[in-house]
């Protein structure tokens, strides 16, 4: 236990090293105001532009704005931080494969599966604090400026969102461990969420994608209930526990 906790420490001081945890707050705090600012601006802009607009023909009227707005707009933002976030931390694994710097720390005795499950949990631990601060920002913002308790469950469109996130890095782990390059863990990765969310066309099968998780806009607007969700739920969770394990073996079998 004590090897997993030394290396987990060595891990968060090399994103801390290297910048990219400064990066990585940036986009989060910058991602958590932008979603009122935005919100908040939109009437000003709008009153900019209109009487361009009214000489092409296109008339505004009064435009009120929300903390529902102001939601809309920051599940909006998610995807981009999501891509970044994949992006920064494409390199987690296959920076080791290149520097060789995995076999000196496994030559002093640490598991390899160690080395699976603490990289998993830096990830997991990145996205869960980064999002929870993208998310106060603009909570403390919309409870500022309006009225979060007009937004209708909230709190299950946030969670089935970072369960997304999770999601993605299970998949972000499996093929760090099968590839040798950064790019290639970002393809794929790419690649299967959007094949996830190509399933969400079908009425059959979207119930069973975890790219569902992304389609929060269904539950601030009352449309559906949190149990619609339900199936994606369980085949993210399974997908996720499945990428983690299948990612032990192939690390193991692994030439460094």
């Amino acid at each position: 236990m004590k090897s997993f906790a030394a290396f987990l420490k060595k891990e968060f001081l090399d994103i801390a090293r290297t910048g990219r945890l400064f990066i990585a707050v940036l986009v989060f705090v910058l991602s958590g105001m932008m979603s009122s600012a935005i919100a908040k601006l939109t009437p000003w802009m709008m009153e900019m532009f209109a009487e361009t607009m009214e000489d092409s023909g296109f008339i505004f009227t009064n435009i009120q704005v929300d903390a529902m707005t102001s939601w809309t707009q920051f599940f909006k933002n998610l995807p981009i931080v999501l891509i970044a976030f994949v992006l920064m931390f494409s390199d987690i694994f296959t920076k080791e494969y290149k520097s060789g710097t995995l076999l000196l720390v496994l030559s002093k005795g640490l598991s390899r599966y160690k080395v699976v499950l603490a990289k998993a949990a830096v990830l997991l631990l990145m996205w869960t604090f980064g999002y929870g601060l993208c998310f106060g920002i603009t909570y403390g913002y919309n409870a500022y400026f309006w009225d979060n308790s007009i937004v209708c469950s909230l709190f299950s469109a946030v969670t089935v969102w970072w369960l997304f996130g999770v999601w993605v890095i299970g998949l972000m782990v499996l093929f760090s461990s099968l590839v040798q390059g950064n790019t290639g863990v970002s393809l794929c990765t790419g690649g299967t969420v959007l094949l996830a969310y190509l399933l969400c066309i079908m009425p059959k099968s979207k119930v069973y994608s975890p790219a569902m998780l992304m389609d929060t806009a269904s539950l601030l607007n009352e449309a559906v209930g949190i149990g619609a969700y339900r199936k994606a739920v369980i085949v993210a969770v399974v997908f996720l526990a499945g990428c983690i394990a299948a990612s032990i073996p192939v690390m193991n079998r692994k030439q460094l």
